[in-house]
């Protein structure tokens, strides 16, 4: 089992990385569990998987759980869901020193969080992340947010969990297509910071979607640190650091918004494209050499993502989904910075890019790839 710490002034917190976690989380989150029930957030899925355990594990210390159950996907970051989670919970009089605990995938650790942000001004919640991109990315960092018809993530908070129980035995029961989807945010942080953990996931890749214990154990810790050190510097996005996250989001979530955020296209496999669709522009741009562009797709490929827009078979236009930019949360003052690449392991902010020029880029990958 590794921690690793995620440093914040008065309100740091450990994230836990190791097998076997969740059936030993009484113990591990005792500290943030102060009655004998506790509410817990889950969709359908998570819960019919792992739901069981967590109730054992609490209950050998003699605390039950009141569920909340969702949908799976996309649908249940809404107004709609988040106004009934919250009538819920105050019904069932959680209070502002109580932790909610959060168990599944990214989905359910923002509106969790959010949740958790908004109740009383602000309670406890612990995040017990079931998806790999969730345990890499989503359950760090204190993001939360919900979607709403003009695009991800626009309404949320920053709030950060109590504690992070990244189980990876848990990844066993996730489907092929969701280990692929959270292995492009591991890739992600060799790409936009550190070459020799980008070189390890070229040669290594296949064994994390594999599922390879000793392989997927590495990338959650390397992924982890990487985001506890620029969350820790960084963690409202005020420096421009935390910025380089959005590693291929920018792209990614335009073909979220253009596939109506289904499961046409899952995060993973939009921030994997938009991480491919950033190296070109870098490229196109004269930031990057040709042969590092083509070095960041082939190892998308080599995981068994998309890496070209043109398999999506959208019908639309390079200007349709640069309109569909304009919506993101990280606009300022009618510009948007875009995270380019100098070189594997060196991304950084471009505050200057014409959104023409990146219209005219993305018909291209339409019509040519």
């Amino acid at each position: 089992m590794a921690m690793i710490r995620v440093e914040l002034a008065g309100r740091g917190y450990d994230v836990q990385v190791g097998q076997g976690l969740l059936e030993d989380a009484g113990t591990l989150a005792a500290d943030f569990i102060r009655k004998d029930r506790v509410a817990a957030v889950a969709d359908r899925n998570s819960h019919a998987a792992h739901g069981a355990t967590l109730e054992a594990a609490l209950g050998e210390k003699g605390v039950s759980i009141d569920w909340f159950i969702t949908e799976p996907g996309e649908g249940a970051k809404s107004w709609g869901v988040l106004e009934k989670l919250v009538d819920w919970l105050l019904e069932r009089g959680v209070e502002r020193g109580d932790h909610i605990f959060a168990l599944g995938g990214g989905v359910v650790g923002d509106l969790t969080g959010f949740a958790a942000a908004v109740l009383k001004r602000g309670c406890g919640f612990v995040q017990v992340p079931t998806t790999l991109l969730a345990q890499v990315d989503s359950s760090v960092g204190g993001k939360t947010a919900i979607n709403t018809s003009a695009g991800k993530n626009l309404v949320g908070a920053f709030h950060q969990p109590a504690l992070v129980l990244a189980d990876t035995a848990t990844l066993d029961t996730l489907p092929p297509r969701e280990m692929g989807a959270g292995y492009a945010e591991v890739i992600k942080y060799g790409i936009l910071g550190d070459a020799d953990f980008f070189a390890w996931c070229e040669d290594n890749g296949a064994k994390v979607t594999a599922r390879d214990p000793e392989a997927l154990e590495y990338a959650v810790t390397e992924s982890v640190k990487a985001k506890a050190r620029i969350v820790a510097e960084d963690e409202r996005e005020t420096t421009g650091t935390r910025a380089l996250l959005n590693l291929g989001h920018t792209f990614g979530h335009a073909l979220e918004a253009e596939a109506g955020f289904s499961d046409k296209l899952l995060h993973g496999e939009a921030v994997a494209l938009g991480v491919v669709l950033a190296a070109r522009y870098s490229a196109r741009r004269g930031y990057i050499s040709l042969d590092n562009s083509a070095r960041v797709t082939a190892a998308i490929d080599k995981a068994g993502l998309r890496s070209e827009i043109a398999s999506l078979g959208m019908d639309c236009t390079g200007e349709k989904l640069a309109a569909h930019m304009l919506h993101d949360k990280k606009m300022d003052a009618g510009t948007l910075p875009f995270i380019l690449l100098r070189g594997i392991g060196e991304a950084f902010v471009d505050k200057h890019v014409d959104m023409a020029d990146i219209a005219a880029f993305l018909e291209e990958e339409l019509r040519i790839h």
